[in-house]
Parts: C-alpha cells; sequence; structure tokens
C-alpha cells in the first residue's frame, strides 16, 4: 500500500507545498505554511477488496420538477438568486467590509420569515446585543427572526439540526472553527472544512444555508478556492463607500442565470431596491458636455445603461498617468493603442482618467466602442448628443464587432427616451426600431463621422 503523503498548506494563500518553508513561493507571507494531515485512505485496490454500494443511475430524458422556491418579496434579491430561495441550497455571500453583508442579510431573514418561513440567523462577529441595535435601526425589531451567537460549528450543527429551519445565515465562515481541524479560526483548513460540514448538513437537511465571506485585498472570497466550488451559489456585494448605490451580483449559480445583479440603494433605513437601474445611473446626468457617452450593456438577463466619463488633460510626467475607475484597465489601454496605430489619434503626453457614474463596474467587451466614444470626446472637447446611446466591440484592427443582445440593449434605451444609437454595422436588428440607428464599420469611420476626424 503506498505511504500517505503530507502536505504544507499556506493558511493564507492556500498554495500547497511538498515540504515545509518559512516563506510562501505562492503569497510571499511568513511563517503561514503548517502540516495537514493526509486523509484517510480508501477501500483497497483489487477486486477482491471491500465493494462499495451501487449508484442508482437514471436517463437524461428523466422529466423532473422544477425545484421549489420560496421568495423573500424583496425583488432585487429573489432576481439574483434566479427567482428566490431553493431548499437545500448552499450560498455564498461575500463583500468588502462594512459594505453592508450584514444589513442585507439581516433584512432577507426578516423578509423571508414574514413570509412564514422559521430563520435563523448565527452570527459569530458580532454580539447578539449588536444585532439587535442593527435590527432596531432597521425597524426590524419585530420580525420573527431568532438570533444565535457562537462560533463553535459542532454546536451550531447541532443546534440548526434540532431545529430543522427553512433558511439559516452564518455570518461569517471565517470566524467558525471546527474542534476536528487543528488550526486557528479563518485559517484554509478551518474555512475548507467549515464549508464542507454546512453543505452537507444543506444537502442532507433540506435546509437552505446563506454564508458570508471576507473578501481579501484583490477583491476574491478569503480561503481556499474550492469553496466556491463546493457551494451552489457565490454572489458577491459590490460599492464603494463614496456612493450609496450597492450591486449584488451573481458569479455563479446552479439554479439560475450567472452575472445577474440587483441594485440596492443605502439608505438611513437599510437597503432600498432600484427596480429601474438605468433611471438611477443616469438622474443626475445633466446637459452634454465632452467626455461622457452612455453605454447600453447587459448584465446577466438586464439591460443597464450607464455613463462612462473621461477625462484628457496635458501631462508633466515622464510617464503619464492611467486611472481607471469600474473599468478594465488592460482593455483600456487596447483601445488607446488601437486609436493611436489605426486612426492616427496619439495619447502620448496626455493624462487619461476614465470612471463609470454611480459606481458600476463594466467588464464586457461590449463597452469598447462607449471608451472609445468618451475618450475622443475628451480629447477632442466635442460633446456626443444626449440622446445618444453606444456599444460595439472593437478589435484589433480597428474594426466594429457586433455584440449580443442587441434588440433588449435598444429597447431599454428607448424606453428611457434615447432617439439614436451608434452600433457595428454588422449588429443584427429585427423588426422596425424608432430610433436612428448609425451603423459603422469600424473605429475609423466612426471617428470620421461623429467627430470629424480620422
Amino acid at each position: 500500500m503506498a505511504r500517505p503523503v503530507t502536505s504544507f498548506t499556506c493558511q493564507d494563500c492556500g498554495a500547497t507545498h511538498k515540504k515545509w518553508a518559512g516563506r510562501c513561493d505562492a503569497c510571499g507571507a511568513w511563517n503561514t505554511i503548517v502540516e495537514e494531515a493526509p486523509l484517510s485512505q480508501g477501500p483497497g485496490r483489487g477486486l477482491g477488496a471491500a465493494k462499495g454500494r451501487t449508484v442508482a443511475l437514471s436517463a437524461l430524458s428523466t422529466e423532473e420538477p422544477p425545484p421549489p422556491r420560496a421568495e423573500s418579496g424583496i425583488a432585487e434579491f429573489d432576481r439574483v438568486l434566479g427567482g428566490g430561495l431553493v431548499p437545500g441550497s448552499a450560498i455564498l455571500v461575500g463583500g468588502d467590509p462594512g459594505i453592508g453583508k450584514s444589513t442585507l442579510l439581516l433584512q432577507a431573514a426578516a423578509a423571508f420569515a414574514g413570509r412564514g418561513a422559521n430563520a435563523i440567523y448565527i452570527s459569530g462577529e458580532e454580539a447578539s446585543a449588536q444585532v439587535r441595535m442593527r435590527a432596531q435601526r432597521l425597524g426590524l425589531a419585530e420580525a420573527p427572526v431568532r438570533l444565535g451567537a457562537e462560533t463553535a460549528l459542532r454546536d451550531i450543527l447541532t443546534t440548526l439540526d434540532a431545529e430543522r429551519p427553512d433558511l439559516a445565515i452564518v455570518d461569517s465562515i471565517q470566524t467558525l472553527w471546527s474542534d476536528t481541524v487543528e488550526a486557528a479560526p479563518g485559517s484554509v483548513s478551518q474555512v475548507r472544512a467549515s464549508a464542507h460540514e454546512l453543505v452537507t448538513f444543506a444537502k442532507k437537511r433540506g435546509v437552505a444555508v446563506i454564508i458570508v465571506g471576507h473578501v481579501t485585498k484583490d477583491g476574491q472570497i478569503a480561503g481556499p478556492r474550492v469553496v466556491e466550488h463546493m457551494v451552489d451559489t457565490v454572489l458577491y456585494f459590490e460599492g464603494e463607500r463614496g456612493h450609496q448605490f450597492r450591486i449584488l451580483r451573481a458569479v455563479k449559480n446552479r439554479f439560475g442565470p450567472a452575472d445577474e445583479i440587483g441594485v440596492f440603494e443605502m439608505t438611513g433605513g437599510g437597503l432600498a431596491e432600484v427596480a429601474n437601474p438605468s433611471a438611477l445611473f443616469l438622474s443626475e446626468r445633466g446637459q452634454p458636455s465632452p467626455g461622457s457617452a452612455v453605454f447600453a450593456g447587459i448584465e446577466g438577463t438586464r439591460p443597464v445603461l450607464t455613463e462612462i466619463q473621461a477625462l484628457v488633460a496635458p501631462s508633466t510626467l515622464a510617464s503619464p498617468r492611467r486611472t481607471v475607475v469600474g473599468l478594465d484597465s488592460g482593455r483600456v489601454s487596447t483601445i488607446l493603442a488601437v486609436l493611436e496605430a489605426r486612426c492616427g489619434i496619439p495619447f502620448a503626453g496626455l493624462d487619461v482618467f476614465l470612471n463609470v457614474a454611480g459606481g458600476m463596474r463594466v467588464l464586457e467587451p461590449a463597452a469598447d466602442l462607449a471608451i472609445a466614444a468618451a475618450l475622443l470626446s475628451a480629447r477632442e472637447d466635442s460633446a456626443l448628443p444626449a440622446d445618444c446611446v453606444t456599444f460595439g466591440e472593437i478589435s484589433l484592427s480597428g474594426a466594429l464587432r457586433p455584440v449580443a443582445q442587441a434588440e433588449n440593449r435598444l429597447k431599454e434605451a428607448q424606453k428611457l427616451g434615447f432617439s439614436q444609437a451608434i452600433i457595428p454595422a454588422a449588429s443584427k436588428i429585427e423588426g422596425a426600431r424608432d430610433m436612428r440607428l448609425d451603423r459603422t464599420a469600424d473605429l475609423t469611420s466612426f471617428v470620421g463621422e461623429v467627430f470629424g476626424a480620422g
């Protein structure tokens, strides 16, 4: 029989090493590598070894009813979940400290409990009195949510097994500790073991479990990535401290569409859902000004209009600044290179600042044309029409490529009063549209038609 192999794991990043070292080669942290005991050996090899039970197999054509869902009544929260909460599902919610994760989940627990669900909120970070104070500020003091403050995983699972709630919220997994693992709370081993136990409990008992996770400075959920593979749904709660808008984004969902978003507004009474995000993101947009372009984007299944702002100014530095907020900086650098190489419009010696209004994050390639329009508008000091939206992907050759769901993007723009759209020439639009569509084949034509240059 092969000898079990001992592994050494970094407690900060989760990287595995063959032997102990004082410094982790993956993340550079010191004194974070600890020895992990090997897993117990499974059944012996060969036909004479003990056999396991036969697994029941079924055909792909088997028709099963869709899983039942429980709605909270918070439309934006239910939308991100795919239509409601599925019994027995495990959901991981991550976000920056102080962004409002606990507030959102306390409101969600109160909403589910108000509809007859048995909801339990387990807090490992705050005392029960602190959670009650938050509930009073949110006007939820009378909500039928049962509260507990505990960090011992064995005690939490015993309590949940005895109570059998419909929904259990654990805040947060980094504070839990299992007595079967010899490591500090928050370590990779503890997080992995706690997540495994909670997910297993959710599946066996049919209890929906929502787990709160901390994030690293890079914006990823802290701990091993295997936790995100264990759970059914991974949600990120995003937003900027200086903005009142918060965005709940699904990056993984086994029971609904991924990349779906829910938009909330932080108020004195908690988080208020925003039914029309496009109108909210464009509400403070005044008269047309240079450096502003409206992008018609798609977030999940929802079309969302956002304003991309650019500022181009002469630089006194040897290396001009490139500051990007809410966009992919690598994509912006590519667009600047295409503008210079294919259109002959240099940005050397110029500082470039780009921002998405309202704290929104836009990562889809369809925003390329809107970014280029905002950059050119700022550089040429020429404003785009106020009733114009744009979208399209820019290739390295300068050609404009069509993007998906162009019809839905135009419908949302028309609903908000936009009467003109600049789109790639190859975009397929079905049916008549009460909008002026300016089709452009490449970036050079776009620069010449819109800004009279090129």
